[in-house]
Order: C-alpha cells, then structure tokens, then sequence
C-alpha cells in the first residue's frame, strides 16, 4: 500500500495551480549584488519571512487601515527583526477584472474546457481575495458531501463578492483541479455541482473510527491503524502540493477545506502533517478546516457504520468515552492544519456559512509584512512570532509562529525517508554527487533473468569521518524497476554501512554497491538514488534495459560482465563461479597491476552428435569456442588463447559460463576496442559484441579489498557494497 502512496505522490507533484512569475512570499531566497570597480561581487543571501496581520479596533472590531511601516515591530523568540517588506492590501481598493478564468491550467487537472485561459499579471491580483475550495472526496459520506455542496452554491450565489476570486480542487481517486481561479459563478456553480450525489470514494476514516469498539465473540479485533496511516499520508500529501502549487502569488491566499475527518495514530503521519504546515505557511496560504459531518450525536452503540455492542460495555461509560475519543481524533489533524496556518477550525455545526464569513473577515484588509530571520540557524525549530503596534486600543490577529528551515542534520528520519521517495518519483534527476550504473543478465530459465545492477559513487564524493584506524560513512540507496506499462515491479531500500581502513585511500577509490532482481523478458526502467548522510547530498541514474526473448537468438549468451576484481562467496549466484563472486567493473577503467576478467554464459547451446562407436547412453557434447582481441586503431595488439568448451557446466541452466582471466602488466596505458568471440561450432552461429576499456598505470595503493560490511539483501537476491 505505501507504493500506492508514493504513486500518488508522483502524480500530485505534477500539479501545477496558478499564476506563474510572482516572487516566493516565504523562505524566498534573494541574492542582491553589487559591482565594484574591482569587479568583486557581494552577494547576500536571505530567506524572507511573511506573516499576515490584521488590525481591529478592539471595542467595535472595525478594520484599522491607516497604519504605516513604522508603527510596527516585530519579533522572533523575543528578538526584535528588521521589517524588510511592508504592504497593505485591502479588497474595497481591487481593480475590476474582465476575464473569466485568471489562470490557466494546460493540460492539469479538469479545467473547464470552454473557459479561456488567460493568466493574470501579478499586479492584477493585488487587493483580491483569492479563495481555494478544497472537497476532500475520499473522507465524506453521501450525505456530508450533499450538505458542503449546497453551502459552497449558496456562498457563490449570495456572498461571493466582485473581489473575490475562486477556484476549486476535489481528491478523489486523484488530485484534480476542476476549476481554476475565476470571478465566473457560473462556472463554478456548475463544476462545484458535479460533486453533488457522488459516493465516497478511497477510504474513509470517519466512517470506521469506532469500528475497535464492538465487541466480538470470536475475539477478532481487525487493525486499521496502517489502512488509515496511508489514508492520512495522502491527504496531507494533496494539501502540500496544492499549497506549493500556490507559493509563487504574493497575496494571502486562503483554503476552505471539506472533509469528512482525518485519522490519525500517535506520532504516525507526523512528517507529512508537518511537510503540509510548513508548505502552507512557505505559501502564506491559511487552512480553515470545515467537518463536513456538522453536529454529530455520538452513542454509546456507535453509529450506523459499526455492530451492535455486546456484553456490558454501553453500560459503563467506557463505550461513549471510547466513541468521543474516536471522533475527537478525526477532527485533530484538521485543527492543528488550521492553528498552524492562521485559519481557523469549524466543528460539530451543520451551518457552514460561518466558515466563509470568517475568510472574507481575515482577507478584507491586512497588512503583509516581511522581515530576514537574525537566526541563522537551520535547525527545523518552531519559532514564536510576537508583533506589536504604536497605536492604543487595537487588537491584532496574526501566525503565532512558523518552523525554520530544516538542514539535513537537523531532519528526523520521517523527513529523511520522504525525501528519498519524493527524489525517486520525481521528473528532474539529483545532481549533487556523481553516480553511475549499469544493469546486466543472465537466464534463470526459459522465461526469467537473473538481474544484477551495479552501481559506483567515487570516493572522493563521500565525506567520510574518522573513526579510529577506518573512514566512516553510510550511504541510503533506493530504486526501483519500471516494466513497459509504468508499473513498479521490483524494488530495493538499504542503508549501506561503510567501515574503510584509512590505509586504503577511501577518497581515492570507487564505493559500488551491488544488488539484483529476478525479472521476466521485456522492457524494463531502472532508476536509482544515492545518498551519502553526512551532509544529504543526492545523485541518481536512470537507465534502460531490455531482456530479449532467448528462442528467438540464433545464439542465446547473456550479459557480458567484466571486472577487475573477485572476492570469495558462498552464494549461488550467476556471478558466482568457483566460490569467487566476480565484482562488475561498470566504468572499464583498469589498471596495469589488475587483471581483466570476464564472465559470461552461453544457453542451450547445440549438442554434437555422439560419434559412432560411442558407447550407449553417452551424452551429446557441445563446442562452443570464444576467445578475447584488444585492438588499438587499425591494430591488433593482444588475443588470449582459444578457449573451447566441450560441455555443458551449469546444469541447473543449461548453460555453458565461460571466463577469461587477462592480466594487464603486458599492456601499454591507454584506451582498447576489444572484441569478444564468440562461436557455437556445433549450432553454427556465432557473436562478435565489442566493448572499450580503459588501462591506466598501476596506483601506489594497496591491493583492493572489500571495505564495508554487507548489507542484507534487497530487491529479489543479493546487495553487498566493496570498494576498489
């Protein structure tokens, strides 16, 4: 199920929703340079803090416009900060709009296709009230969904004003935008009553909170704890991405969020519940959360969604408490996503109408002010916010705070694993250390490939720490294995331990790590990220691979592997010949102290016939020959010995493993073109695959050994990191 979330994570990060062009309002990065006759350039770089506040008078509520920047301050954890922004918006001074549709949405979502898509200069939306209506499908019942419809119609008909721009996003079996910012009622009238008599779809929490409380005589008790964890992940999920989707409009956005309920277990979801605050505030977008299930009557024998209580427990009191708990529960997730972001929570009211009162309230006219945190600190800390005016007898709403940026070093582990997942499903490959891979194979059987992928970071990307006589390092590595119709058939998640004697030069060696996969013939997507966990810095590789079908090959051989390298192993492996695994060499560089091996297979090759006076019941025998040239330009400077096979020598696979062993010393330094040949005499076919390598002068190192310790095994078969 958590593959499902992660989906769904790829496809809400596609969404793009709004108006493109417009400066980040919140940790908005700014580099002001400055030129000097000596040609050196300053260069400040500052993350811009924005908080919303609107000012009242504090007998009659009346809004309070004539302020100025120097009749605020402002502070953080009790330390005065410069203003460095200052504005006031206010929707009685909006500039008329004629278009219809104020953004447009190419190709995302479900935009009205008759509606043009015309995108608003930022300044058109200075002073407009820009609202998100947000219908959590997946958590309302029928009846819940009727009740929020019907209020969202009676809004846009009666209180929508000309300030006031609307767009509307439903989560359903996706996150889609059904309507973009506009000032049309039509338009959304129409769209918002599409939702009307649609079902509840995916899961639904709020309907089977109470279901731990019955009773059963069987003493089954079901557990929904990671049903509704994954439930929960993902509406999170949709209110970070429709948040950043807006992070690019200065103004102060509001979302009005419809919802039957969120479930929540302990600590669980406390990475993504913080993600989608902390998105939201970077947005300066307040939540004002609407539980659509309005004034409920909680019983002790629970609701219709649940059995009936057996035994003594409806008498007790233990059962309403139980019950309430339950409910209570479903509504926190909603309150902390509005206390956190400036909104506000509406509960247990079948009236909605107060919760869109209360965002035309906070949206009517306030002051955006802007200030460069003194702390430079990047430790993920909530921080207080404190801001006070010169004037008496005024009360201020404002954000009673936000969390700081976060650097590596400070994140949990939660946050750590998401952005793993969030670099694997994204479009834009990571690029801050260098990794490559390469993906080889070998026939299992008629119809199934032993896969070993093979990837090498260099050394020199890795900040190892000293740690007595070894450098000290882990690495995160994930990936998966996409088939032709993009679905995820194979996965690897390991976190690799590296232990290198100081006297190996780890810096300067290559770490690769190795792991494998059992796959069918066809077309296959790998893709893979690697993070070193000192400072968080990411690469990834995507490559392709394809896994013929065998029948159709004159002569059926598998990958060819070549390595610099062996090192014993007791596992039954392709790769393991003799009880040496052979390491792959993936970049073919190699030096003049090493020897080139290779490896590789030949199946189901053509069977002699026995001679004539073969004695009965003696096996037909093979002749399969293959030898290695290395050429330089026009000219051949080496080939190895005629090797010959005279029989099959992996039965379980019906395969004839061929290996070369060429040692280097005799080489000059400089670049081959080898050619491997390949002939099944008996069949009369044959391959000639040809490959570069690389040979460089010896190194003064040592001898390359194994230096970190094996990991378990991940994806199908085998993973173990080396170093060379």
């Amino acid at each position: 199920m958590k593959r499902a979330i992660r989906q769904l994570g790829a496809i809400l990060a596609s969404l793009t929703l709004l108006v493109p062009a417009a400066p980040s309002t919140f940790a908005q990065s700014s580099d002001s340079n400055q030129q000097s006759q000596s040609g050196y350039v300053l260069k400040v770089r500052g993350e811009l803090v924005l908080t919303n506040v609107v000012v009242r008078n504090a007998k009659t509520g009346e809004l309070v416009k004539d302020l100025k920047q120097s009749d605020f301050r402002i502070f953080e954890n009790g330390k005065e900060q410069q203003i460095a922004t200052f504005d006031f918006e206010s929707v009685d001074q909006a500039a008329p709009l004629n278009e219809a549709t104020v953004t447009g949405l190419a190709g995302t979502g479900k935009p009205n296709p008759n509606a043009p898509a015309i995108v608003a200069r930022p300044d058109q939306l200075r002073n407009h009230r820009l609202i998100v209506m947000f219908f959590d499908l997946t958590s309302m019942q029928p009846e819940d969904l009727d009740r929020s419809v019907d209020a969202a119609k009676q809004f846009l008909r009666t209180r929508m004003q000309p300030a006031d721009l609307v767009a509307l996003v439903s989560l359903g079996d996706s996150l889609t935008v059904d309507q973009d910012f506009t000032a049309d009622k039509d338009a959304l009238i129409r769209e918002v009553g599409a939702y009307n008599g649609t079902e509840g779809q995916g899961f639904a929490p709020g309907a089977t909170a109470n279901s731990n409380q019955v009773e059963d005589t069987t003493g089954y008790t079901p557990d929904e704890s990671e049903y509704n964890d994954i439930n929960t992940d993902r509406e999170l999920f949709a209110l970070r991405t429709v948040a950043q989707s807006l992070a690019k409009i200065n103004e102060k956005k509001s979302l009005l969020y419809f919802s039957g309920g969120i479930q929540r277990d302990g600590i669980e979801n406390e990475a993504s519940l913080r993600a989608a605050v902390n998105a939201a505030v970077r947005a300066n977008l307040a939540i004002y959360s609407v539980d659509t299930r309005g004034l409920q009557a909680v019983l002790p024998l629970g609701d219709a969604s649940t059995g009936s209580l057996r035994g003594t427990g409806a008498y007790g009191g233990g059962a309403l408490q139980n019950n309430m708990n339950a409910n209570f529960d479903t509504q926190e997730v909603m309150a902390t996503l509005s206390s956190d972001t400036g909104g506000k929570a509406f509960f247990d009211s079948n009236d909605f109408a107060p919760a869109f009162s209360q965002i035309q309230r906070d949206t009517s006219a306030y002051y955006a002010i802007g200030f460069r945190s003194s702390d430079p600190a990047r430790d993920g800390k909530y921080r207080r916010l404190k801001v006070t005016v010169n004037r008496p007898g005024v009360k201020l709403e404002y954000r009673p705070g936000y969390y700081a940026p976060a650097d590596f070093r400070h994140s949990g582990r939660e946050d750590r694993e998401r952005e793993l997942e969030e670099q694997l499903d994204s479009d834009l490959p990571a690029t801050d250390m260098a990794v490559y891979l390469d993906a080889m194979y070998f026939r299992l059987d008629e119809n199934r490939f032993y896969v070993p992928v093979s990837l090498i970071v260099p050394g020199s990307q890795i900040p190892f720490v000293k740690g007595g006589d070894k450098d000290k390092a882990t690495l995160d590595v994930i990936g998966e294995v996409i088939d032709e119709v993009k679905r995820p058939i194979g996965r690897a998640r390991e976190t690799v331990k590296l232990n290198l004697d100081q006297a190996l030069g780890a810096r300067q060696r290559t770490i690769e790590y190795t792991t494998s996969f059992n796959l069918p013939a066809g077309k296959y997507h790998l893709k893979f990220v690697v993070r070193e966990n000192q400072t968080g810095r990411m690469g990834s590789f995507e490559a392709d691979i394809v896994l013929p079908e065998m029948k159709k090959l004159p002569l059926k051989m598998s990958s060819i592997v070549l390595a610099s390298a062996r090192q014993p192993s007791k596992q039954e492996t392709p790769l393991v010949r003799g009880g040496q695994e052979y390491v792959p060499n993936i970049s073919h560089v190699f030096r003049q102290d090493q020897h080139l091996y290779l490896l590789y297979e030949i199946y189901a090759p053509a069977r002699e016939k026995p001679a004539g006076n073969a004695a009965k019941g003696t096996k037909a025998g093979v002749d399969v020959l293959s030898s290695l040239e290395l050429i330089q330009g026009t000219t051949k400077v080496f080939e190895t010995p005629l090797v010959q096979a005279r029989a099959i020598n992996v039965q379980s696979r019906d395969a004839v493993a061929m290996e070369l062993d060429v040692p280097l010393d005799k080489l000059k330094p400089g670049q081959y073109l080898c050619q491997l040949n390949v002939i099944d005499d008996a069949g009369g076919s044959f391959a000639f695959p040809r490959f570069a390598v690389l040979v460089r002068p010896p190194s003064t190192a040592s001898a390359p050994a194994s230096g970190a310790q094996p990991a378990s095994g991940g994806a199908g078969a085998t993973s173990s990191p080396s170093s060379r």
